[in-house]
């Protein structure tokens, strides 16, 4: 993968640093490295190692995903969750694939990156194989520079040369432009291709939820499962209804036809539900299987639907596969606060690309920190195993015992505490 050990040693210091540094960017992470006496190298060399240097973000991605599949095998039940969130940045509007738009999450105005990204889960771990940025959508702003600079005819045959040039930017950009669908289809099939995860069906909202992606993935000769929205028609009783009217005549004429489950969630416990079950047709889609699942037994809160291509899973099934969804959004919630997710402060693309493959790869390997127990397992919490936050707990306070023991080496040699300084923090 890396061509040079020093290059090797910069990434690995960087890894290092998304999870143990308080400031996640690389200005942060460099001002916390502690070199050995004569080998102090710039911060442009280790920019240089991570950000510009040879190596290939996209196959260091396929050995993670060869690497964790074989730590999924033989774990239990696997699904792949596909999900997309947004790495806010309000501070800049320079940063790669940055754009300032409303952010309907938190109900402003906001500059913000939108990431997409896919999560394989077990019931004991969970790891992001996957991790795409969308580049913004400028066609309409283009498009309007394009028309405010139109003439009706050019005098030399420069400013033709260069209006065509406007003009194939603008049709490059178009063409290259993924809606976030597209991008979920994409990483499905690198996925499938790879192979790596022959056993896992797949689970995504409806914010995913296309036909392309639903094809692919039968086509795989996997299942998937997609909560739909209530505005969904779909074919009752020879007409076509939506999902939220159907759901009101049986909630009100019905509803014995919720039937009462025990379903073994992601996290090993039993949750009850209240279900109704039935194959159904929708447009475009054909016969799907569609479940309606409450959480209550009067049928009071708000319902969820369900739908699924395996039209032979019970509701037990299909509701037990829909609850490990659930962490791709524990693995957005671990990257923006641990692994430094929105921290990047980048203007180029392969940069930005790289600082998310990183974090991703950063997550996966505080999962496999061989650490000591501390003393807040004897907590019922803990359950006998350690939290990711203990995790992180511990590796710091080994890495803080390190930098302190190298600290008294120093002052038994006689060195001054303005010596250990500059050794610890160079000027």
């Amino acid at each position: 993968m890396f061509a040079r050990e020093a290059g090797f040693e910069h990434v690995s210091h960087y890894v290092s640093g998304l999870l143990l540094s308080k400031n996640k960017t690389l200005q942060g992470i460099y001002a916390q490295r502690v070199f050995p006496e004569g080998q102090h190298v710039s911060r442009r060399a280790m920019h240089e190692a991570v950000f510009e240097a040879g190596w290939d973000r996209q196959e260091l991605m396929r050995q993670h995903r060869a690497t964790v599949a074989s730590k999924h095998r033989g774990r239990g039940r696997e699904v792949l969750s596909l999900d997309w969130t947004l790495a806010h940045h309000d501070s800049s509007r320079e940063i790669y694939a940055a754009k300032r738009a409303y952010d309907y999450v938190d109900r402003r105005m906001s500059c913000y990156q939108t990431v997409m990204t896919a999560v394989v889960a077990n019931p004991e771990r969970l790891d992001g194989v996957a991790i795409e940025v969308q580049y913004p959508n400028y066609q309409k702003e283009e498009l309007a520079y394009l028309k405010m600079t139109a003439k009706q005819s050019y005098e030399q045959m420069e400013q033709v040369w260069e209006r065509l040039s406007e003009l194939l930017h603008y049709q490059k950009n178009r063409l290259a432009y993924l809606k976030r669908t597209e991008m979920a289809v994409e990483i499905v099939r690198q996925l499938e291709t790879e192979g790596q995860f022959p056993e896992a069906n797949y689970a995504f909202d409806n914010g995913v939820l296309c036909r392309p992606l639903t094809q692919l993935i039968e086509q795989s000769h996997k299942h998937w499962v997609s909560e739909i929205e209530c505005s969904r028609h779909i074919q009752w009783e020879g007409q076509w209804q939506r999902v939220d009217a159907v759901h009101q005549s049986l909630q009100a004429q019905h509803p014995e036809s919720f039937r009462p489950l025990k379903v073994c969630c992601r996290n090993g416990k039993m949750k009850s539900f209240w279900a109704f079950s039935k194959c159904i047709r929708l447009k475009k889609y054909g016969r799907k299987r569609l479940v309606m699942v409450h959480e209550q037994e009067d049928l009071t809160d708000a319902p969820r639907f369900l739908l699924t291509d395996a039209r032979h899973w019970d509701p037990s099934r299909v509701i037990q596969t829909w609850s490990y969804r659930w962490p791709v959004e524990i693995f957005h919630e671990f990257a923006k606060q641990l692994t430094g997710l929105e921290s990047a402060q980048l203007r180029k693309e392969e940069a930005v690309k790289r600082h998310f493959c990183l974090s991703c790869v950063a997550q996966s390997l505080l999962q496999d920190s061989p650490v000591a127990g501390a003393e807040s397992e004897r907590f019922s919490f803990a359950q006998g195993s350690q939290s990711i936050g203990q995790k992180l707990y511990n590796l710091t306070r080994e890495s803080l015992q390190q930098l302190l023991e190298v600290a008294q080496n120093l002052f038994s040699l006689g060195r001054s505490t303005s010596d250990v300084l500059d050794w610890l923090m160079p000027a």
